[in-house]
């Protein structure tokens, strides 16, 4: 793989840090602010929204910027979001600051994802896919944790301040090894922004989106919620949520970096194997969570298979999208964030009922069902090899 993927990735690094972070520090920022951990809980929705809305906007009117500075224009903008989020006191100017922070990730996200698939060959777009959300799953193993150690130690502010800061070394990774180039030149006779904006009409490509958006409102679903359960449910201290975050957050680099060898080839088989035991595993996270040591086991494997499982739909979503080479990028990043956003809201409200904290693991089962019944009678289109996808 190219150098310029993996200065990529360390970008998506500090935004999936940033993202994902908020699940460790929701217990401490809700009282902070005075809201309930269930309100603080839509600063991920508010995050995913701003990335559905930015995507296919932002990619589209940043289709002819110069690449390079496009992606720098959106890590400063991004690091900028952080540092207004780490000095405020009021939620909604928090909320705001997620939004434009989402923005700017959904941009760069964008940029990234279409020209990782140009820097290698055709046939490879799912191991570029996989290079680049291991800067996801490196940020799940240690730049989460690591903040929510941070804020555990130094408050939750502290932890926004690290995002911010570690935007820097990231815009000049961009600023050294991505090209000068203009993300499309006009002059190939590449496609029209209508005529990529019509492949939305596919309804293979609609598809795909849509399994990928539920696959990933299941994991954020349990995911943005997962402190509580440790901490409440199975009775562990605070610094065991870092723990539980590093699991799952190893699994899940785990489960994308196997993936990313056979999404290319043989999705087929990753949904057919990986679709059940998902289904399997929240349930039993669930009934599991009190006692810890399965607890534990359960968000490694959950992480493994969650993140095979998405990687795996998304990359059918930039191969559907092959006839839309400037927005594919974004229709990914859209249906990862319908999922981000829908996920947590649909958890929250889970949490007044009677099954507590482990709502939103349950909802994460029910949401994983909802996907494989839709996946099941329409198997040929999620199981097309990337063959097919070259000769069509």
């Amino acid at each position: 793989m190219p150098l310029p993927l993996y200065l990529l990735a360390v970008a998506v690094f500090a935004m999936g840090t940033s993202e994902f972070m908020l699940a460790g520090l929701l217990p401490d920022l809700a009282p902070d602010l005075d809201v309930t951990v269930g309100t603080a809980g839509v600063l991920t929705s508010a995050f995913a929204i701003g990335m559905i809305v930015g995507a296919p906007l932002v990619a589209a009117l940043s289709r002819n910027w110069p690449r390079r500075a496009g992606l720098l224009g959106f890590v400063l903008a991004f690091s900028a979001a952080h540092a207004v989020g780490a000095v405020t006191t009021s939620f909604p100017v928090l909320f705001a600051t997620r939004v434009v922070a989402a923005l700017a990730n959904a941009g760069f996200l964008a940029v990234a994802l279409t020209a990782a698939a140009t820097l290698v060959p055709p046939d490879k777009k799912g191991r570029a896919l996989a290079v680049l959300l291991s800067g996801t799953t490196t940020a799940t193993i240690a730049g989460v944790p690591g903040g929510s150690v941070l804020g555990t130690l130094l408050g939750w502010r502290a932890a926004f301040w690290a995002v911010a800061a570690l935007c820097l070394p990231a815009a000049l990774g961009v600023l050294k090894g991505i090209p000068a180039g203009r993300a499309e030149e006009r002059t190939t006779g590449g496609p029209t922004l209508r005529a990529e904006l019509a492949q939305l009409a596919r309804p293979r490509l609609v598809l795909v989106m849509l399994l990928g958006a539920l696959v990933n409102a299941a994991t954020f679903a349990g995911f943005t919620f997962l402190a509580p359960v440790v901490t409440g449910t199975a009775g562990l201290s605070e610094l065991w949520v870092s723990v539980a975050l590093v699991l799952f957050g190893t699994g899940s680099f785990a489960g994308v970096t196997v993936a990313g060898r056979l999404s290319d080839r043989h999705p087929g088989p990753v949904v057919a194997v990986g679709g059940p035991l998902l289904l399997v595993g929240w349930p039993a996270l669930a009934l599991l969570a009190d006692r810890p040591v399965a607890l534990l086991a359960l968000v490694f494997v959950q992480g493994a298979l969650s993140f095979a499982l998405g990687s795996t739909l998304i990359t059918r979503v930039l191969y559907e999208a092959a006839g839309a080479p400037s927005l594919a990028g974004s229709y990914a990043t859209a249906a990862l964030n319908v999922g981000a956003a829908a996920g947590p809201l649909i958890a929250a409200t889970t949490l007044g009922t009677g099954a507590g904290n482990l709502g939103p693991l349950w909802s994460s089962g029910f949401l994983v069902a909802i996907a494989l019944l839709l996946a099941f009678p329409l198997r040929s289109v999620v199981a097309a090899g990337r063959s097919a996808e070259v000769l069509r």
